[in-house]
């Protein structure tokens, strides 16, 4: 009997073994099939190319007048073509270069590259020279939410309730996307109408993200977009991402562009006290069905008239104008 049993648990032993083996083999297989990158290969095929100077120069023309398409806050952006692919340039103020000398533009630009995001503006490459810094990022022929609103007579009348809906939940998608997917997390530092891009499918993208760093000290361009916390100290945060998003919201809303922060105080009270005769873009026809701009008002006013501690976050707002666009525009 004894002899049995010891011949039943060898043979059960035996069994578990080979078992245990084939399985090894098997996952030895599967792992030499499909090898596993490292967080340390990742970011090498993804990050952004370092440029010389010379390419950029010849990209450009020379940094010609004619390549011009653009001039903000930080630079002036130039079309220009890399590698026979057109390519969008910024080539960055020499004033903030020289306020910057001594700051990690090249592994700043690198992480910022790892961003991958259909409401998010690539950036594909840098160069950085004595007195230069230079960002190329992808071109697909964008013009700015702003230029659409205040600058193309036209502009206004072609974008509709439902494309300004689709508008504002795709800007919202990619900050989100910043905020909470990245990381680090970005902080955009500068949310503005000029900052979200309209490409020919009217499909919004955020670009300039991230780059506050370049220009801390720097007022032009940005007051009436920031909160009160950013001027007495506290800086750039998430926060104040959500409230510059609540005044590109107030300016699809009203048609008004964002003056020195004015825009805001007229449009609060209007929404508080629901006079949308007032509020809304008079270029625009008012649907029949009021009730999704009324709540995209309130996200408006949530983002602009709450301190920061009481603000949405992106998700929250991403959240929301998702659920709205799905029943409007589909």
């Amino acid at each position: 009997m004894n002899s049995s049993l010891h011949i039943a648990y060898d043979v059960v032993m035996i069994g578990l073994s080979m078992s245990l083996l084939v399985l090894v083999i098997v996952l030895f297989l599967v792992c030499k099939k499909k090898p596993v990158e490292s967080e340390e290969t990742l970011p090498v095929k993804l990050c952004a190319r370092a440029y010389s100077l010379m390419d950029v120069d010849a990209a450009t023309d020379g940094f010609s007048y004619r390549r011009i398409v653009g001039k903000g806050r930080l630079g002036t952006v130039y079309a220009g073509i890399l590698e026979k692919e057109v390519v969008a340039i910024k080539r960055i103020h020499p004033r903030l270069v020289l306020s910057n000398a001594g700051f990690g533009f090249p592994s700043v630009l690198k992480w910022l590259s790892l961003a991958q995001h259909p409401h998010v503006v690539p950036i594909l490459g840098f160069s950085e020279a004595p007195g230069e810094r230079i960002i190329i990022m992808e071109f697909v022929g964008m013009v700015s939410l702003e230029f659409y609103l205040h600058q193309n007579p036209d502009g206004a009348s072609l974008l509709d309730w439902s494309q300004r809906l689709r508008i504002a939940a795709g800007a919202a998608r990619g900050l989100e996307y910043l905020h909470e997917v990245m990381a680090p997390n970005v902080v955009h530092g500068c949310v503005k109408a000029a900052n979200i891009l309209i490409d020919v499918h009217f499909c919004a993208r955020i670009c300039d993200y991230g780059l506050n760093f370049l220009a801390p000290q720097e007022k032009r361009g940005i007051t009436g977009y920031v909160d009160d916390e950013f001027w007495s100290g506290h800086g750039a945060c998430k926060e104040s991402d959500v409230y510059g998003f609540g005044l590109v919201l107030m300016e699809l809303l009203s048609g008004r562009e964002c003056r020195e922060g004015l825009l805001a105080k007229w449009t609060l009270p209007l929404i508080k006290e629901m006079r949308l005769s007032e509020l809304l873009d008079p270029r625009l026809v008012i649907p029949s069905n009021i009730n999704p701009i009324i709540r995209l008002a309130k996200v408006a006013s949530a983002c602009v008239g709450n301190s920061r501690k009481s603000r949405p976050s992106m998700v929250q707002v991403a959240a929301i104008l998702n659920n709205l666009e799905m029943e409007v525009c589909f």
